[in-house]
């Protein structure tokens, strides 16, 4: 029989942190959302790039466009 794993879990204090390195990427604000994305325990940070990989995505692609959607 197959293995049935879970994705990893994505802590509500990672989406937070990362909702804020968004929010301060928008902003032009890189330290704070450096600060935020480092805040990410291991085993979120592992969910949010593997969600956002099924998507098609990763975290530079989303953060960059993030940026330019604000200038």
């Amino acid at each position: 029989m197959p293995e049935n794993t879970a994705p990893p879990t994505i802590r509500p204090l990672a989406a937070a942190h990362f909702r804020d390195a968004l929010t301060a990427t928008q902003a032009g604000d890189t330290a704070t959302a450096v600060g935020a994305l480092l805040a990410i325990d291991a085993e979120s940070w592992q969910g949010i790039t593997d969600r956002l990989n099924a998507l098609g995505g990763t975290v530079a692609q989303l953060l960059a466009t993030t940026a330019r959607e604000a200038s």
